[in-house]
């Protein structure tokens, strides 16, 4: 038993925690949960806890159903919600093995693991720091037309709704959980909220999404609404995105920070960006995973539609943010693109190694857009060599059942499920006859 594990173990006991819970997700990054006694969890430690992985779509066949959560350590936290019931819990993330020992490939965890070892074998580790929104919503009924809790805009200090309350009440939990949150605000549409996270390393940030969303759905359980990330709820308002940024450190240096360069943005950075452009419609069934996602993605909405980077401007897929523009630990790439409903695993392992192809082959990275891509048409962004990202699950599915690139970074398991699971659900949605259909043509 290691340092790590025996700190945990007097946590748990000075803490007189009651239940643990082994979290982990599936490859749709949805929270599954495993409750242990803790009488257990030395035993967990040194030899895993067994559980039915058959079970856990997409993870392994029914004949080898049985497999192993491994708590990591390093993830322990006390729940902010249970101190005053007596039944204190805690939780830790875990990572999935075979009996013998061996990662399970179809782990959403193991998936960012491998990419962020790939990162270490060239000198870099991976930081991630995202811009997490989403909607707060009054509780409806099946069928029902969802409402906005609140009718605030952008940064309003609304004085007579629950939002505030709600964004102290999770940022209060949050920090609870040793979660360092750095902004929050009221977003641009009615009901629509914003809660930034302080950057940290990817695979520890991407734990923190998977606990940021059970966090926020908690309290505003607790608060009489009901909280989404479903990345476009409502059409004539905002899509709710997860704009991340990202920067590479070797050792104490930012790799993306080069005080000669006009933007202070180094060669690496810039190689960095290339990959991500020139994998993006590759990458987009995975930071866009929903036939929803796309419905923010789309002309006329400010959120990217090109694969296009840009400095200081947000209407490209790739931002290089000028604020503290000579600060070397500040320098970073702000990827615009992902949505809030993502499933951080595999969306930061997309991104990471897609920018690492990119220093792996020198990429050259094309002249920044500075135009307001928002607004141009389609045959104007043509003109101008920008390439459309995909506009549907559909597009981004062709993109990415012909990448080798990303069949071998997700592993043959996953790339397989997900591609069938995606295909069905988009096969399900072209099914449907919408209101609109039956509105427009019951007279035909």
């Amino acid at each position: 038993m290691n340092t790590q594990q025996e700190e945990v173990l007097r946590k748990v006991e000075q803490q007189d925690i009651a239940f643990l819970r082994l979290w982990f997700t599936d490859i749709f990054g949805s929270l599954k949960t495993v409750m242990m006694s803790p009488a257990e969890l030395e035993s967990a430690f040194e030899e895993g806890a067994g559980f039915d992985g058959s079970s856990i779509e997409g993870f392994t066949r029914i004949s080898e159903s049985d497999t192993l959560l491994k708590p990591d350590p390093s993830t322990y936290q006390a729940l902010p919600f249970d101190e005053d019931s007596g039944l204190q819990t805690a939780r830790m993330f875990c990572d999935i093995t075979m009996p013998d020992g061996d990662p399970l490939y179809a782990d959403p965890r193991q998936v960012l693991r491998r990419q962020i070892q790939n990162a270490r074998d060239m000198g870099f580790e991976f930081l991630a720091s995202p811009e997490i929104e989403f909607y707060v919503v009054k509780p409806f009924e099946p069928g029902e037309h969802p409402r906005p809790a609140d009718k605030g805009g952008y940064f309003d200090q609304a004085k007579r709704n629950e939002a505030p309350k709600l964004r102290r009440q999770a940022i209060s939990a949050l920090e609870y959980m040793g979660i360092v949150t750095e902004f929050s605000h009221h977003e641009a549409s009615a009901g629509q909220q914003e809660i930034d996270l302080r950057h940290t390393d990817a695979l520890t940030m991407a734990d923190n999404v998977v606990t940021f969303r059970y966090i926020v759905k908690t309290v505003a359980e607790a608060n009489g609404v009901h909280a989404t990330f479903m990345p476009k709820p409502f059409r004539d308002m905002d899509g709710s995105a997860m704009h991340t940024h990202f920067s590479l450190f070797e050792g104490d240096e930012n790799a993306f920070h080069d005080p000669d360069d006009e933007i202070s943005l180094s060669r690496t950075g810039r190689q960095f960006i290339a990959g991500i452009i020139e994998h993006a419609n590759e990458i987009s069934a995975l930071t866009n995973q929903y036939v929803n996602s796309y419905k923010r993605l789309q002309f006329g909405s400010e959120a990217p539609t090109a694969a296009t980077w840009g400095v200081s401007n947000r209407s490209a897929m790739v931002r290089v943010p000028t604020y503290r523009l000579h600060k070397a630990e500040s320098r970073r790439v702000e990827v615009r693109s992902l949505d809030s409903a993502a499933n951080p695993y595999l969306a930061y392992a997309a991104v990471l190694a897609a920018g690492l192809r990119g220093i792996e082959q020198g990429y050259e990275l094309d002249e920044p857009a500075r135009d307001d891509v928002f607004s141009l048409t389609r045959r104007e962004r043509r003109a101008m060599g920008y390439r459309d990202l995909p506009n549907s699950l559909d597009q981004a599915l062709r993109y990415l059942e012909q990448s080798e690139f990303m069949a071998e970074v997700l592993g043959e398991q996953v790339f397989e499920y997900f591609l069938r699971a995606k295909w069905d659900e988009w096969h399900d949605y072209t099914c449907q006859v919408t209101p609109w259909e039956l509105e427009s043509g019951m007279d035909l």
